[in-house]
């Protein structure tokens, strides 16, 4: 499984970005985060159809995950973006068809993008 995540950048605080994570083939995916000094954090989930969706309760109504299944891409569009959103992002890939936030039910992980968000 190879995964490639873009779309990180530097944003004021209360703005939009958009992550794409492409995918080799298509899987469940998640989406993660670390910020420095603490440990990775569950953010978002989408299972392999699209069909269901998981969010950590900080991002709830901010950020929205989806899928293209014809180009094997999920995205994470981050909306009301805070300071504390600030960290390196991963995208990652799970044969699992039930919804997880653990990162050990993931088995491949792209190489991570980092989101600087400035108040």
């Amino acid at each position: 499984v190879q995964l490639q995540a873009s779309g990180g950048g530097m944003v004021q605080a209360g703005g939009s970005l958009r992550l794409s994570c492409a995918a080799s083939g298509r899987y469940a995916m998640g989406w993660f985060r670390q910020a420095p000094g603490k440990e990775r954090e569950f953010v978002a989930f989408i299972s392999r159809s699209g069909g269901i969706t998981s969010y950590a309760e900080s991002v709830k109504g901010r950020f929205t995950i989806s899928r293209d299944n014809a180009k094997n891409t999920v995205y994470l569009q981050m909306n009301s973006l805070k300071p504390e959103d600030m960290a390196v992002y991963y995208c990652a890939a799970s044969n699992l068809v039930v919804v997880s936030s653990r990162s050990t039910d993931f088995g491949s992980w792209g190489q991570g993008t980092q989101l600087t968000v400035s108040s």
